[in-house]
């Protein structure tokens, strides 16, 4: 994780949700106040996130020790104990609510990433993200899929080109697109080509890109797309694939696939943050 992104990104949130301070610590805590506090994990999921607190109380002012209980990326079950606190109470309160929505939000990518790695059970295919990922949370939401055991996609519009049915549409086909893109780009940029049918499969093969997307294909086209396909362009598997389903493409032959609803669907994993009863200082 690049620590200065995260740290921009942080500063953002707390701006947010603080304004000019806040109101409900603030009037009725001194400064000296001391308090404990623990984080319970209270649905099972996998564990996401947890170098975010230290950095939130940092930027807050501090004077927090943070001490993690479980490891990061590790599955754990209902009614655990993630991580105890102590400090300033005005820190803890203030700081409560960014670290528990970013620490939900990733929490619940990482655990249906975890979920479709074993419901599709093919270690031979690697399950990756989309760029349909919240605006302001990319770089959370693709590391949270990392910690589930996916692999991330491009995470921009900068880092490959992908031709979708409407840049090939603009472009005048295939061909013409994937030749103007290849006479601009230097030698280290792949190029993806999204396919539907045969004749696309067939014009990108021609066109020697470095990946076809299979697009809302179902498994058996899947299988037979990819008997077409040479060594050395990789194969993804996209679009219409739920957990439901993924477990059909088992065995289909496909270098990975990409799915949206880790990102755009996310069901957060239930955390709460419970105070020590009694206060110090």
């Amino acid at each position: 994780m690049n620590q200065i992104a995260v740290k921009d990104a942080l500063h953002l949130f707390l701006n947010e949700d603080l304004g000019f301070g806040d109101l409900s610590s603030e009037t009725i805590f001194p400064v000296e106040a001391q308090g404990e506090g623990t984080f319970l994990l209270k649905a099972d999921g996998v564990v996401c996130g947890l170098f975010i607190a230290p950095l939130v109380y940092e930027l807050l002012g501090g004077q927090v020790e943070f001490t993690p209980l479980v490891a990061e990326g590790s599955y754990q079950s209902a009614g655990t104990i993630l991580a105890k606190v102590t400090g300033p109470i005005r820190t803890l309160l203030t700081g409560e609510r960014t670290i528990l929505n970013l620490w939900q939000r990733m929490g619940g990518i990482a655990t249906a990433t975890r979920i479709a790695c074993e419901r599709l059970a093919d270690p031979s295919i690697k399950i990756c993200d989309t760029r349909k990922t919240a605006p302001g949370l990319r770089l959370f939401d693709k590391y949270a899929v990392t910690q589930g055991g996916g692999f991330n996609h491009r995470f921009g519009l900068d880092d490959g080109v992908m031709l979708k049915d409407n840049h090939i549409s603009f472009a005048g086909g295939i061909p013409t697109a994937v030749k103007k893109a290849r006479q601009q780009l230097g030698h280290m940029v792949k190029i993806e080509v999204e396919v539907e049918t045969k004749e696309e499969l067939q014009a990108a093969i021609e066109a020697q890109v470095d990946v076809i997307m299979f697009d809302n294909r179902t498994p058996t086209e899947v299988k037979e797309f990819q008997q077409l396909v040479p060594a050395g362009i990789t194969t993804e598997i996209s679009g219409g694939i739920t957990l439901e389903n993924i477990a059909n493409y088992q065995g289909t032959g496909a270098d990975c696939i990409s799915l949206g609803f880790l990102t755009h669907s996310v069901t957060a994993l239930d955390i709460s943050f419970n105070s020590k009863e009694g206060v110090k200082g």
